[in-house]
């Protein structure tokens, strides 16, 4: 199925909203928003509602995904409702703040949905990827996980810290819209300083995902979609300066450790594997999508693990 015949409704509420609705329709989407209802900010809304039907939109238009953005709390329980009357199959909530949405909630919006509805909770919304269901995979062909295509000044394929950036493409952007903004602020720099001038960039945005710390992966949501920005520019050069590395003489390994690295990285508490076990059972870290938030640093009780500064290949994506 083209993109161009999916039908979108957007659900969106306070600031957040308005950044995400207006980065899906300047960025790719526009002719596919079928409807837009905006709740009052969650400040304005009732901590508790029991009944949440009086706050459900009239006129729902037919739809093949929805979209919730910025909601907060009891009043993401008009997405069934609202699911049912459009007759849509497939749902995303975007979470940026950890108060957001309780688990306890996504439970139970799950539930009422049913079996035959995809829904998915990216957190952050720029890290979404494709599930295997129609529509929010194409909509992750535009936006969620961000990934660019880099061009260089280099006289060949290979990696050449001296070399400066031609051209930034955005294969896949943020839903926000701080991917184009980076992409065009990317251009004349060395490439060696490119993925610290995207986070830069991606900071000046700014970004509106919370600071608070998220209790499930120790880390903020506005840390985690950073990670993601960095790692996109990273697989587009094909290497990093800097990144958490494993000493694998000093490594115990899987059986005889309590795997501190892979419990606390927030990488892999969000869904991503940035650290795995290799073939002789010992941590390995993926400097394409380490963060270097020094948690596994500081976690592993053997000291097996530092932070490198050098040139350190990456793995391109396809």
């Amino acid at each position: 199925m083209n993109s161009d015949n999916m039908r979108i409704f957007i659900l969106s509420s306070g600031e957040y909203g308005s950044k995400i609705v207006n980065g899906i329709a300047t960025n790719g989407l526009a002719s596919n928003i079928v409807g837009i209802h905006e709740f009052p900010p969650h400040e304005d809304l009732p901590e508790f509602i029991d009944d949440v039907s009086e706050y459900v939109p009239k006129n729902i238009p037919e739809s093949d995904l929805i979209i919730a953005v910025g909601m907060h709390g009891d009043i993401n329980m008009v997405i069934p409702a609202v699911v049912e009357a459009s007759g849509a199959k497939s749902v995303i909530v975007s979470i940026y703040h950890p108060q957001q949405l309780p688990l306890g909630l996504q439970s139970e919006i799950k539930s009422e949905l049913g079996s035959d509805i995809s829904i998915v909770f990216a957190k952050p919304f720029c890290g979404l990827t494709p599930i295997g269901d129609e529509f929010i995979d194409k909509f992750t062909e535009v936006f969620g996980k961000p990934k660019f295509e880099i061009k260089t000044n280099a006289s060949s394929d290979e990696i050449d810290l001296n070399s400066n950036i031609n051209s930034v493409k955005v294969i896949r952007g943020a839903p926000c819209g701080s991917s184009w903004f980076i992409a065009e602020n990317l251009q004349g720099i060395p490439v060696r300083y490119a993925e610290f001038e995207a986070n830069n960039k991606f900071h000046n945005f700014p970004c509106s995902s919370s600071m608070i710390t998220d209790d499930q992966t120790g880390d903020t949501i506005l840390h985690l979609a950073s990670y993601r920005t960095k790692e996109a520019v990273k697989r587009a050069l094909g290497f990093t300066c800097r990144s958490a590395m494993v000493d694998s003489e000093i490594c115990l390994g899987l059986e005889h450790c309590d795997n501190e690295c892979i419990k606390s990285c927030p990488n892999v508490l969000s869904g991503v594997g940035t650290i795995h076990f290799g073939e002789d059972d010992k941590a390995i870290i993926d400097p394409g999508s380490c963060g270097v938030c020094e948690t596994c640093v500081r976690k592993c009780p053997y000291e097996a693990i530092e932070v490198y500064e050098e040139n350190i290949p990456v793995k391109k994506e396809e």
